[in-house]
């Protein structure tokens, strides 16, 4: 029942292309080709690419880099490397906490190094450094205070005062 009738393809019907933007402001009035094949006049007169004349060829759109990476999201991890830098003596101070705990020193130390780390996660590089010189004075002075009470008990164990 067709025959003879010649069929062009249709370009693909759908919302319009670009962002908002983009399909507000049409692009301007380009000069038309004075010499057109029946396809590309079929293909400008269907295409909806952007509000307004018909007649007007389909731009893409500046913003389709956004919109690729709007559709497809992706998941970015930011890593600074300030915030490595920072030591937060954690394992000295554990190390002071079970062994050389003398006055609570160690257990201090202790809750300094954890507070680096949480800092470190936020991003507070200030805080963390701050606190890391906190955490690194409590167990200097808790290794410190310990040794030297281990040296006093060594001391008085070879050298008992009843022999004075």
């Amino acid at each position: 029942p067709f025959e003879g009738v010649a069929w062009t393809s249709r370009p693909p019907q759908g919302p319009p292309q670009g962002c908002f933007a983009c399909i507000a402001k049409p692009p301007a009035l380009r000069q038309a080709s004075p010499v057109l094949s029946p396809s590309s006049a079929v293909y400008l007169m269907e295409s909806k690419s952007c509000k307004g004349d018909s007649l007007r060829p389909a731009i893409p759109c500046k913003h389709s880099v956004e919109k690729k990476t709007m559709t497809n999201p992706t998941t970015v991890i930011e890593i600074y490397p300030d915030t490595t830098e920072v030591n937060d003596y954690y394992l000295w101070s554990i190390f002071n906490f079970v062994y050389l705990n003398f006055c609570c020193l160690g257990f201090i130390a202790l809750a300094y190094s954890l507070k680096v780390r949480d800092k470190k996660l936020l991003n507070d590089l200030n805080g963390a450094v701050e606190d890391a010189k906190t955490a690194r004075l409590f167990n200097i002075t808790s290794s410190a205070l310990a040794t030297f009470c281990i040296i006093l008990i060594f001391i008085f164990l070879r050298y008992p005062l009843t022999d004075y």
